[in-house]
C-alpha cells in the first residue's frame, strides 16, 4: 500500500499531490454516503419508508466519485496496465511508456474538460433537472470538471517525473 501513496514533496508538485489525495478522499466519503443512502433505501423499502430520489442521487454521486479518483490513479500509477507486455522491459522503456501514458492522460483530460464544460453549459441553458428531486444536472458537472483539471495536473506531474527517469 505504501507504494500506492503519492510522493508528497515540497513545492508545487507536493501541493498538487496533497490536493489530489484530499480530493480522492472526498470522493471516497461521497461514495460511502451513496452506499449508506442505498442501504437505508433498501431497508426503508422493507418497512414501506421509501427514500425519494435515491436513484437520481446514486447516479450523480457515483459519477462524481468515479471522476474524483481519476487524478489519484494517475498520480500513483494505479491505472490499469498490461504488465505482461512490459515484464521484460528495461526501466528506461517503462519510463518511456509511462511518459506516453501521461501524455495520453493529459490530452484525454483536456479533451474531456472541453466537452464536459460545453455539456454543462447546455444542461444549464436548457434547464435539465432530475425527475423526482428536480436537481439541476449541470451542478453535477462542476466537481467532475474539477477532477479533470486535477487529472491534467497529475498528468503533468507524472509526465515530468517520467521525463526525468528517461
Amino acid at each position: 500500500m505504501a507504494e500506492m501513496l503519492p510522493k508528497t514533496g515540497t513545492g508545487p508538485s507536493g501541493l498538487v499531490s496533497r490536493i489530489i489525495t484530499g480530493w480522492a478522499l472526498l470522493g471516497g466519503v461521497l461514495l460511502l454516503a451513496v452506499v449508506l443512502m442505498n442501504t437505508y433505501s433498501i431497508i426503508g423499502n422493507q418497512f414501506n419508508l421509501p427514500f425519494p430520489g435515491d436513484f437520481e442521487m446514486t447516479e450523480i454521486g457515483i459519477a462524481i466519485a468515479a471522476f474524483s479518483f481519476l487524478p489519484y490513479c494517475q498520480l500513483t500509477d494505479a491505472n490499469v496496465t498490461a504488465d505482461i507486455f512490459t515484464a521484460r522491459a528495461s526501466r528506461r522503456w517503462i519510463a518511456i511508456f509511462t511518459l506516453a501514458g501521461a501524455v495520453v492522460a493529459l490530452l484525454f483530460s483536456l479533451l474531456l474538460m472541453w466537452r464536459m464544460y460545453a455539456g454543462m453549459l447546455d444542461k444549464k441553458q436548457y434547464g435539465e433537472i432530475t425527475a423526482i428531486l428536480a436537481f439541476p444536472y449541470w451542478l453535477a458537472y462542476a466537481p467532475c470538471l474539477i477532477s479533470l483539471a486535477l487529472l491534467a495536473l497529475a498528468a503533468l506531474v507524472t509526465l515530468r517525473d517520467s521525463a526525468r527517469q528517461i
